[in-house]
């Protein structure tokens, strides 16, 4: 089975030959006192991922450039920006069966989390590096808003002025009627205020049949 290494938007000329991937969970485990040890099931945590990598800063005919030969510095300061810039990148692993046919694939987002650059005579010039990654996810933070309630501003006694008395006359105790006049103005008039019930009554009190009918010259009793 071949592999196919996507590390960001690079490839390694030489794809490492063994990848580890664990899968971890955050379960606990608890004693109860009549039960005794239980497994309490929670998410699954996040996958690590570790791998060595050779880079070759000699030209083999087995290595495979996409963009032409580049030294192992190329490729270590490629790992050196994605470790300071502290930001996430995708990882994409593809297993190949030997007819070239794609089996199965991995694709995450991960973080680098460490590596470390290991130099012997037994590598010759090349440079091998240890890495460590671990899977990314995405989050949000939620912004609640609280308000405060506001203090309650203190009741302040209002001090009532009383009403100036006014000694209007009494009104009379009749009325000459003129053009224009009805009993709901002249109700308006002398009793400061007006309902049907008072027109109603006035009219019951004059012996008028119709409290919308008065003539000119006709005497209200008030």
């Amino acid at each position: 089975m071949a592999y196919s290494f996507l590390f960001d938007d690079l490839l390694f000329p030489i794809t490492p030959s063994k990848l580890d991937m664990k899968i971890k969970n955050n379960n606990s485990t608890i004693t109860l006192i009549n039960e005794g040890e239980v497994n309490l099931l929670k998410k699954a945590g996040l996958t690590e991922v570790s791998f060595e990598v050779l880079l070759p800063n000699v030209k083999y005919p087995f290595a495979v450039y996409p963009d032409g030969f580049q030294p192992a510095t190329f490729y270590l300061d490629k790992l050196e920006k994605l470790k300071t810039e502290n930001k996430p990148f995708q990882f994409i692993v593809s297993r190949l069966k030997p007819s070239g046919d794609l089996l199965f694939d991995n694709d995450m987002k991960v973080s680098l989390e460490e590596y470390t650059i290991k130099e012997s005579v037994d590598h010759g010039l090349d440079v091998v590096v240890s890495i460590q990654l671990k899977q990314y996810r995405e989050y949000g933070t939620k912004i609640v808003e609280i308000k405060k309630p506001t203090a309650k501003s203190k009741p302040v006694a209002k001090t009532i002025k009383p009403r100036p008395t006014t000694n209007a006359p009494p009104p009379p105790k009749s009325y000459k009627v003129v053009k224009g006049d009805t009993l709901w103005a002249l109700c308006k008039k002398y009793y400061g205020k007006v309902t049907k019930k008072m027109t109603d009554e006035l009219a019951a009190k004059n012996d008028i049949k119709n409290p919308d009918l008065i003539f000119p010259g006709q005497v209200i009793k008030l």
